[in-house]
């Protein structure tokens, strides 16, 4: 077969993760085959692994990615949000912004944490909970700061990311809302969950 995915590394590794992260969310990982990833991408089988280790280390770079450009995108987000109430805003938007374009990617990360191998479990749950404490900690600070009046913080949190991320089984862009008003909508709700309403008007 043509070698369709070109001669540079960067490009066939971006190539062979594309493919992966296709195969993975429509098959699984456990049926998921190097030999057809290889085929599929244009190059033979023993040169996968020029660009991966193993079929294991390609499920945790893909998640691995996902969480640091989860984080990145956090910051970014967050740079300006002046109060617990914008940094709520902001984080609601980079949330599903980041859901609603890379649902695959999200989707393998949730369905598949079963498949990694110990370590690296553990490292992307490390990941998760330091991305979890970002949203606890705007959580804590709009409490402290008297923006809003619930009280159970762990509740909160695993709510409206639970809220946050179901996106990827049905969102999609051509739908009734567009995705402006999908994060306005979710931030409104989450607002309104907190008691923010009794403390904001």
């Amino acid at each position: 077969m043509a070698r369709t995915a070109g001669s540079s590394g960067a490009k066939t590794l971006k190539a062979i993760r594309k493919v992966a992260i296709r195969q993975i969310h429509e098959r699984g990982y456990e049926a998921m085959n190097l030999r057809q990833l290889a085929a599929d991408v244009g190059i033979q089988a023993g040169s996968l692994y020029n660009h991966i280790r193993n079929k294991q280390d390609l499920l945790f770079e893909i998640m691995r990615t996902v969480m640091t450009d989860l984080h990145e995108g956090l910051d970014a987000g967050l740079v300006g949000a002046a109060n617990p109430p914008e940094q709520m805003h902001a984080f609601i938007d980079h949330h599903i912004r980041f859901n609603a374009k890379r649902r695959k990617e999200v989707f393998i990360s949730t369905m598949e944490m079963r498949s990694l191998s110990r370590e690296n479990y553990k490292s992307i749950v490390a990941s998760r909970t330091d991305y979890e404490d970002r949203l606890r900690g705007i959580l804590r600070d709009g409490k402290d700061q008297g923006y809003w009046t619930y009280d159970d913080l762990d509740v909160s949190a695993y709510a409206l990311l639970a809220m946050l991320s179901g996106i990827v089984t049905w969102y999609r862009a051509s739908g009734r809302l567009t995705i402006e008003e999908l994060i306005e909508a979710y931030n409104d709700i989450a607002l309104k969950s907190l008691n923010a309403g009794k403390v904001l008007n």
